[in-house]
């Protein structure tokens, strides 16, 4: 089993061009299947043959019984899942013990966003020192106005800034590259920013191509965005729950709110399939309710 799964993860980072953080996600998953899988088959160096529907069940059951919730159990089900398709391709298996096993079903949640009057009040928040007080102010600008991932935002270099078309390029899931849009405002924090990190990175005696660096030159990375953000967010007296990505259903939301074509905004977000937007169109649709309900004489 111990092969098969380096085989897979082999096939994602070069085959597929997944992310690094991708890989490491299908192997946390991975291994701690194949470890449940060892135990309930008495064996460490078990065949990926022996693995049967019925174990599948009992792995589901265990995952459950740990308290995971359910999202946590959809993924790494799906994981196993694709483990084993992979092994299907391959020769290894001759059936898939995983056809027709099913996830929990995934209650529906509305992605939580901003206000437009919250996200003013954040995007003014970041009054702080130059030169890191212009980073997280274009940092938040840029995720905003782009509708980033926040990976997507960490791996940017100056070479994938254009400041005069208001253009980023972007790679998003499976490095695929896109063209994300800034706004006049968005661009005015980027340029205030590019200009104090020269300064920055001379001083420190520093060289790179990362647009958003940390405080010692180096690049920034997804977990310090998610504090910078939680300090602004208090600062701003806005829910310090929010995350980065918080921003991304926001850019979506507030989009649709205006009018944008669907399709549009799929471009925007790098989705792959429509019906990872359509979730946005809930979201609006329940603002026109709230506002037909409150406003409505006889609602």
């Amino acid at each position: 089993m111990q092969q098969a799964l380096a085989d897979y993860l082999r096939h994602l980072g070069i085959e597929k061009n997944a992310s690094a953080y991708t890989v490491k996600s299908y192997r946390e998953d991975l291994t701690q299947a194949l470890s449940f899988f060892r135990e309930r088959l008495g064996s460490t160096d078990a065949a990926p043959d022996r693995i049967s529907t019925r174990l599948l069940r009992s792995y589901i059951a265990w995952l459950h019984e740990q308290g995971y919730s359910k999202t946590t159990v959809a993924r790494r089900i799906a994981s196993v899942r694709s483990w084993l398709r992979f092994l299907c391709r391959r020769g290894a298996l001759a059936t898939n013990p995983a056809d027709g096993l099913r996830g929990p079903k995934q209650d529906k949640k509305l992605p939580h966003f901003l206000t437009e009057a919250d996200i003013g009040r954040l995007l003014g928040a970041p009054i702080g020192e130059p030169p890191l007080g212009l980073r997280d102010k274009a940092m938040l600008e840029a995720l905003y106005s782009a509708g980033l991932r926040v990976g997507e935002l960490c791996s940017l270099t100056i070479d994938d800034v254009e400041l005069d078309e208001g253009l980023l390029t972007v790679r998003g899931k499976g490095r695929k590259e896109r063209l994300a849009l800034l706004g006049a405002a968005a661009r005015r924090a980027m340029a205030e920013w590019l200009e104090a990190r020269a300064a920055f990175q001379a001083a420190l005696h520093k060289s790179g191509a990362a647009v958003f660096l940390n405080k010692n030159g180096g690049p920034l990375n997804v977990r310090s965005v998610g504090r910078i953000l939680e300090k602004h967010l208090l600062r701003a007296g806005l829910d310090p729950r929010s995350t980065p990505h918080t921003l991304r259903h926001t850019f979506a939301t507030h989009l649709l709110d205006a009018g944008a074509d669907i399709r549009g905004v799929q471009e925007l977000l790098g989705h792959k399939n429509l019906a990872t937007t359509q979730i946005y169109t809930h979201v609006s649709t329940q603002r026109l309710q709230d506002s037909y309900h409150k406003a409505h004489p006889r609602a």
